[in-house]
């Protein structure tokens, strides 16, 4: 009889709570269960039709072959056309990265630079697979709380408090998955200018739902000149384009990590899909305001989550400013029951709303945040409409 003994290195590691509900969601679907499930983070419009018939030309090209590690050499000229077109940053083509995903793009950059008990400070909140690279890595999640009331986004002198001789990176996203906010160019200018007294810090800026921003001009934090050198721009087309399944994501960076994450990614999967890369190509050259429908879409679904959301008493929001989420503050349930089950956290709440409410939500623990719950937008006006009905009657029969 064989002898089941995982590598140590899984114990460290946890599975993707967003990616855990969404399973839960599909069984009880799947056993006749009527579950409205907003705890995914994917568009439900679908990818545009010329994005659609640029792979389907791929394919009659022959675009079947093994691709270069790193990404199509036009691929990558586009990203950089795109970096300096949309987002004020140079980059050369041999900085760019194309991965499957911007999750892959990611964990190629922390187990590049991350080394055991390397310090990542991680705001909170932060998305969910940050923490586990982290970990995968050997490095140290260092955490800045931001909470509802500075709308989830922290403050240079936080920024400042949190970094000790030990510190590597900072990771953080804007627009912010979970919570929505959206760092404007001053607060970025103010955590650069903190940045630039510490030259041994690195920065991620995950920007992958930059298309999807309701207040005007998204900003990059790697337009200021004093940290361009130490700073990794995450991107991709899975939110912006509705092309979550197509996995393309893309790094911009400084050459020698750019250089670094190719390693990486060459022992690991070489290069992306051929045909998505083609896809993705249709998608990078595009105006961005193609999207501009979606973007209008999930704006009129935020405006009426939130209204809705304003008559359910002990519910605190704040005003999302991109993304598809909300995520309020739920705390003040905590300690209330249904004469069954006791609230004493995010994920009590979940677990109640999904089997008396037969909503799936992801708990505020997932990012790192035990006050909150993270509702996705991302779904049709009827079942958000349904869903915050079920969530304010399933609330209702708490004291």
């Amino acid at each position: 009889m064989s002898v089941e003994k995982l590598a140590a290195r899984l114990s460290k590691i946890s599975e993707s709570q967003t990616l855990a509900m969404a399973r839960k969601s599909r069984e009880l679907q799947a056993l006749g269960k009527d579950i409205i499930s907003l705890s995914i983070g994917e568009p439900d419009y679908n990818t545009p039709d010329f994005i659609k018939d640029a792979a389907k030309l791929a394919i009659d090209q022959n675009y079947t072959h093994y691709t270069p590690v790193a990404g199509f050499q036009d691929l990558k000229e586009a990203i950089a056309a795109k970096f300096k077109r949309d987002n004020n940053i140079d980059y050369k083509p041999e900085q760019i990265v194309v991965s499957t995903g911007a999750k892959q793009s990611i964990a190629n950059v922390i187990l590049s630079l991350i080394d055991l008990n390397d310090e990542v400070i991680v705001p909170i909140p932060y998305w969910v697979s940050y923490i586990e690279l982290i970990k995968l890595a050997d490095g140290i999640p260092v955490f800045i709380h931001a909470g509802v009331d500075a709308n989830f986004k922290i403050s240079p002198a936080q920024l400042e408090a949190a970094i000790t001789p030990k510190t590597k990176m900072i990771i953080f996203s804007t627009p912010c998955n979970p919570s929505g906010s959206v760092y404007n160019k001053q607060e970025l200018q103010a955590l650069a200018e903190v940045l630039e007294r510490h030259p041994q810090v690195y920065v991620v800026s995950d920007e992958i739902y930059e298309h999807i921003n309701f207040v005007g001009k998204h900003e990059s934090i790697a337009q200021f000149p004093a940290i361009y050198d130490r700073v990794i721009t995450i991107n991709g087309v899975s939110k912006g384009f509705a092309m979550t399944g197509w996995r393309i994501g893309y790094i911009g960076a400084p050459l020698w990590i750019s250089k670094a994450c190719e390693k990486m990614q060459g022992q690991f999967t070489s290069g992306t899909c051929s045909i998505a890369q083609r896809a993705a190509l249709a998608a990078i050259l595009a105006d961005p305001e193609v999207v501009k429908p979606m973007r209008d879409g999930f704006l009129k679904r935020r405006n009426m989550v939130l209204e809705m959301l304003e008559e359910i008493p002990g519910i605190k929001t704040n005003i999302p400013d991109g993304a598809f989420y909300v995520f309020p503050d739920i705390s003040s349930y905590f300690g209330k029951s249904d004469g069954e089950n006791i609230i004493n956290n995010s994920a009590d709440l979940c677990m109640y709303l999904l089997n008396s409410a037969n909503l799936a939500l992801v708990s505020g623990d997932a990012f790192g945040d035990d006050n909150c719950i993270r509702f996705s937008y991302a779904t049709s006006e009827d079942k958000i409409i349904e869903a915050i009905k079920r969530l304010k009657n399933a609330l209702a029969r708490l004291n």
